[in-house]
């Protein structure tokens, strides 16, 4: 937006006539003064805007690999913390997944580049960041609302509420490299995501990356090795009074576990929490009554090797902290979704709260590191003890 107008103001400007000083500097035909862009860095809690024009100006210079400076992420160089940003990887090895890849990101410049689909909206970028003596207790709250389904993806039927990106640490993970999950085709679908990679530091345990007024370009199809480009989607999402859609994206990154059984420890699980209530958390001058609730599913799975019935639980406890109804989508698996379903009943029903709800986990930690060949199931476990809370009541 800065750039535009300035650029503006100097098209319009005319030569004045020679008055005692030099007609160069006269503020008419000044070029505009560029500065650069500021960094998202870790640590402290701040936001850039952009128009849209400007993302896809980055983006061009970012497809054409005009950041000499990013081209190295080792050890001790100036952008070592942060993701890459030249599109290099995408033009080497080819494969099917790079192929789809960029017919997503080339549909994308097609359409920022038409007469009449040339977008004129921002977006805003917030790197949140919650001091670690501010993060919950986990004691007294109960749940709030949960629904499950099967069926719908959180980018359609989660349309209006807080959509979860199931991150990377550095945000857009594979995607200008062959990584296909769900972050990746998240920032193929919306490629003004990508943006992000240039300005915003690797996210440490207690942050997270808010995008507001995003736009959706494109289709796709499948996922990992079958997913395909399949066309334009013609976003016609309301826009703000900042001209920014009512779409907004948080990225949390889960952890990522070589070995499955590292995730059912007393840390482990306390950072999961702390992370997905970062994210989850509301802007504390929004009433409750008017905070949208969380489109998620199961975050940290696949590739991170997360377990689906822990994670759930991990997000309801977050949500419920943050005062937030969720939305959890399982992506066409019917079995979990009943599961998730009949453990988040028996514990409303039952009035458990987050605190002893997360004193069970701490408990199954300890079951699970004394019988690590053949621990008891998850939810088996916490009916179990959940049973025997509410009997002392």
């Amino acid at each position: 937006l800065f750039f535009s107008r300035q650029t503006d103001q100097f098209q319009r400007g005319r030569l004045v006539p020679y008055k005692g000083h030099h007609v160069w500097d006269s503020n008419h035909v000044k070029l505009p003064l560029l500065n650069p862009i500021p960094l998202l860095k870790q640590n402290h809690s701040h936001a850039i805007t952009l128009s849209q024009v400007q993302i896809s100006c980055l983006l061009a210079n970012a497809f054409f690999c005009t950041f000499p400076h990013r081209n190295t992420m080792k050890h001790g160089s100036e952008y070592a913390n942060f993701p890459t940003i030249n599109f290099s990887r995408l033009f080497g090895d080819a494969s099917r997944r790079k192929t789809q890849k960029l017919r997503a990101i080339f549909h994308y410049f097609n359409t920022v580049t038409g007469k009449d689909t040339k977008p004129d909206g921002l977006v805003t970028f917030e790197r949140i960041c919650i001091a670690l003596p501010d993060l919950p207790q986990w004691k007294r709250q109960t749940l709030t609302n949960l629904h499950v389904s099967p069926q719908g993806t959180i980018e359609e039927e989660g349309a209006g509420m807080l959509q979860v990106d199931f991150a990377c640490k550095f945000v857009g993970g594979g995607v200008l490299g062959a990584g296909l999950v769900q972050e990746e085709i998240r920032f193929l679908m919306n490629p003004e995501l990508i943006v992000a990679r240039l300005f915003t530091e690797k996210l440490a345990d207690n942050e997270c990356l808010k995008i507001t007024g995003i736009q959706r370009y494109s289709v796709s199809y499948g996922y990992s090795d079958t997913f395909e480009w399949q066309g334009p989607y013609v976003d016609n999402t309301k826009r703000d009074e900042w001209k920014r859609r009512y779409c907004q994206i948080v990225a949390i990154d889960a952890l990522s576990f070589k070995d499955p059984r590292e995730q059912y420890t007393k840390e482990n699980i306390r950072r999961e929490l702390n992370k997905a209530y970062v994210g989850f958390r509301r802007n504390p001058n929004t009433p409750a009554d008017y905070t949208p609730a969380i489109a998620t599913g199961n975050w940290g799975c696949g590739a991170f090797n997360g377990d689906p019935k822990l994670k759930a639980l991990i997000q309801m406890m977050a949500a419920a902290v943050a005062q937030r109804d969720l939305a959890y989508f399982t992506f066409g698996n019917k079995e979990q979704a009943l599961e998730v379903q009949k453990m988040y009943k028996y514990l409303k029903n039952n009035s458990i709260t987050v605190g002893k709800l997360y004193q069970i986990l701490n408990d199954y930690c300890k079951h699970f590191s004394q019988h690590p060949r053949q621990p008891r199931g998850l939810y088996e476990y916490v009916t179990e003890a959940a049973g025997v809370h509410t009997s002392q009541l």
